[in-house]
């Protein structure tokens, strides 16, 4: 289910029917990978280390992050066998290959994430790790897995790997937060709030340094290589058919 304020209703049900039906062997949850930053631990913290977690945003977060807590502990107190996946940023996410495609027709990559650096995941390998999952659930029963992308990379890189999946020179030019905001989601969302806020909050996440972490899980479950930033942008449909424009 993508992004929806009526997520925690949805997971709430699912888990109500799988108790029901019995007998239910796995639950692969797709969660998102800000579940690992909101435990209770790591709430509570001195501001100064939840700081240095969260690029300065100790607790601003989305209602759609909020569902996803809400919905990993309906899971838990369900007793379903329940695996959490908390994918990072997707590379297909509006952000990087929907709202970014104006500016990429003009050779410019228009973001507001500054120096920061992000290794997103590409979704082809989220889906073959939940296959994996399902085929043979046991060892994954009762895990989180924090996944992101193969590559910690800054704008500038991103701007390359779009550059070599259209073909032509691409240029990062940066853009403050909130003007970024106001002009590529406020604009085209604005008849759709709980997607908007989510999509705001993450690029405040973003650009505040609070993805500034890699880990290899991925690498580890899947045996073998996560799929580049550069390889999912040359197989998405929004963006090869920009380049052949």
């Amino acid at each position: 289910m993508s992004l929806s304020p009526h997520y925690t209703d949805a997971v709430s049900l699912m888990a109500a029917a799988a108790r029901a039906q019995g007998g239910i062997e796995v639950f692969v949850n797709i969660s998102e990978f800000e579940q690992s930053f909101m435990t209770f631990e790591k709430m509570t913290a001195p501001d100064e280390e939840r700081r240095s977690w969260l690029g300065g945003l100790i607790a601003d977060w989305s209602p759609q992050q909020r569902a996803h807590w809400v919905a990993e502990q309906v899971l838990d107190w369900s007793g379903i066998p329940t695996v959490n996946v908390r994918a990072a940023m997707f590379v297909e996410n509006p952000i990087l290959t929907w709202l970014a495609l104006g500016p990429l027709s003009n050779g410019e990559l228009r973001l507001p994430f500054g120096r920061q650096r992000l290794a997103p995941i590409a979704s082809y390998d989220v889906a073959e790790l939940c296959v994996k999952i399902l085929v043979d659930p046991a060892p994954h029963i009762s895990k989180s897995y924090e996944l992101n992308g193969p590559e910690l990379k800054d704008m500038h890189g991103f701007a390359e790997d779009y550059g070599a999946a259209l073909g032509r020179q691409v240029t990062y030019v940066p853009e403050e937060v909130e003007t970024w905001n106001e002009s590529y989601v406020d604009s085209v969302l604005a008849e759709l709030p709980h997607t908007a806020e989510h999509l705001k909050t993450l690029t405040r996440l973003i650009a505040g340094g609070g993805y500034h972490g890699a880990t290899d899980q991925l690498e580890t479950l899947l045996g073998r290589p996560p799929k580049s930033v550069r390889w999912a942008l040359e197989n998405h449909p929004r963006i090869r058919k920009l380049a052949s424009a």
